[in-house]
């Protein structure tokens, strides 16, 4: 066995997998067709969900750093402007989501983030490595590469992109629709004569033709247009936009990148096939409409990672049954996220006076697995069910240290949130458990009798909320390693008020 996880693809969601599993002590290997790291800023809008994900894996810093807010957004008739707004009203910081709004960054950036977080843990991307067959028996995966070398893992993912080579040697069918009509340009460009603080927009045969401003310069900005017969070359588009601007000090001085999306919506019949799994592009495509498709990835790549560990690890009792919860859990997301998209995509196509704005779907903080086989519910909270994203919530631990659910959360452990000292409890290695008290945004967010306690998966999502102790015992029976050395219960718990 080469290594215990092989993972064809370093995107946001091949790399979000790997760090995963790294952080977690799995050994993997991640290798890609291409011979340099791709440019271009591609995928650059990361939905607050997708945040709250890189704060688990420790790069959500660089990843601020990096990037810059959403800017309102002028449309112009010629020189004047005719409207002025945003897709998406910035929120401000709630205790339950401290990450309310969109942070735009450019794929590159987000993956050398992720790239060198990997190599922290002696994980390196292998360029120049193609798969081209994928053979797999009782025990492992076989994966060759155009150089001839053969490499077996325990399990492989496939996140190699719309055109994935994993899926089609798996015979995956992917169902979905082409319309070679419906096209969007995308270039990242240098512009001199518009300001870095807003989105700039036309409209040319009731097609738009903007650009959105790009972390990296005061100039850069990401042009987009469905515009027809634009040629996607620096004096072609140049003069389309003399032509729909009606301004002659607007001027394009570089073309760093640029690619031409075509109608191709399209989702995996299914994710998983033996050993091998699919993920991010690999198993559905999305319009750029919306900035769905790279969070989509890495939802996928946060949901699957715990489940191979706990796999490997022989942390789960029934792992075929753990593995087989990823395609319950994401294919339904995926199926829904494509519809969101899609929906926006035909509003622009349309020209639709809402083609622009974005509301709290898009944001991807209310996708949940309420209807997948790995929830316990006594349908003790007025807000939550299991299988939803655990909210955070900010107060003092009892030593008066600051300390925020998320925090709790952080790292590859089960959490166990007990309301009151009556609540069922788990003495259990896999699980740090503490005592909530009666803090005001705790009780908010969470909304839950007295007695009652949350059982928070590796992944952030609610698994079980339930009051009956033998309920929570035989739940973790079936998700948990058995015979695990106990951790004990941290006393101190998480309120100024400590429920004893």
């Amino acid at each position: 066995m080469d290594t215990q996880v092989l993972v064809v693809g370093a995107g946001p969601t091949g790399l979000t997998l790997a760090l995963d599993l790294a952080r977690r002590g799995i050994d993997v290997r991640v290798v890609d067709r291409a011979e340099r790291f791709p440019p271009g800023s591609r995928g650059d809008g990361l939905q607050p969900r997708t945040l709250e994900v890189f704060e688990d894996l420790g790069v959500l810093d660089e990843v601020f750093a990096a990037g810059i807010a959403e800017p309102p957004m002028r449309i112009y008739d010629g020189g004047s402007v005719v409207w002025e707004g945003r897709m998406a009203e910035p929120e401000p910081p709630r205790p339950d989501t401290p990450y309310p709004n969109a942070w735009f960054v450019p794929q590159w950036r987000t993956e050398e983030i992720l790239r060198s977080a990997l190599s922290g843990h002696g994980v390196d991307v292998r360029l120049g490595a193609e798969a081209v067959a994928v053979e797999q028996d009782a025990a492992a995966v076989t994966v060759r590469l155009r150089t001839g070398e053969t490499l077996r893992a325990a399990y492989l993912v496939g996140a190699d992109g719309g055109r994935s080579t994993v899926r089609r040697r798996l015979g995956i069918p992917f169902l979905g629709a082409t319309d070679e009509r419906v096209r969007m340009l995308l270039a990242d460009v240098r512009v001199e004569g518009l300001d870095h603080d807003h989105g700039h927009g036309w409209m040319l045969d009731g097609s738009f033709f903007g650009f959105t401003p790009l972390a990296g310069g005061a100039d850069t900005f990401v042009l987009s247009t469905m515009a027809p017969g634009v040629e996607p070359s620096l004096p072609g588009l140049q003069a389309t936009l003399d032509a729909v601007s009606r301004r002659t000090d607007v001027r394009l001085r570089e073309l760093t990148w640029s690619t031409v999306w075509r109608s191709n919506v399209r989702m995996a019949q299914r994710f998983r096939a033996g050993r091998a799994f699919l993920a991010g592009d690999a198993a559905h495509v999305h319009p750029p409409t919306g900035g769905q498709g790279l969070n989509t990835g890495v939802q996928d790549a946060y949901n699957l990672g715990w489940k191979l560990a706990a796999a490997l690890t022989k942390a789960a009792p029934d792992a075929e049954a753990l593995l087989d919860s990823y395609q319950a859990e994401r294919l339904p997301v995926a199926a829904r996220v494509l519809g969101i998209s899609t929906e926006l995509m035909d509003k622009a196509v349309r020209g639709s006076d809402d083609a622009l704005e974005r509301g709290e779907h898009t944001r991807q903080l209310d996708l949940s697995y309420r209807d997948g086989p790995l929830t316990l519910d006594d349908g003790c909270s007025a807000t939550l069910s299991a299988g939803d994203r655990a909210p955070d919530a900010p107060g003092p631990r009892a030593n008066g240290d600051p300390a925020r659910l998320f925090t709790l959360f952080a790292g590859p452990h089960w959490t166990l949130l007990r309301f009151g000292g009556d609540a069922p409890s788990l003495d259990h290695g896999a699980v740090r458990s503490h005592r909530v008290g009666g803090d005001p945004h705790v009780q908010r967010a969470y909304r839950l009798r007295d007695g009652a306690a949350v059982l928070v998966r590796p992944d952030g999502h609610i698994g079980a909320i339930t009051t009956r102790q033998a309920a929570l015992e035989a739940y973790a029976d079936r998700l948990l390693p058995h015979g695990s050395s106990a951790h004990p219960d941290r006393k101190g718990g998480f309120s100024a008020k400590v429920a004893q």
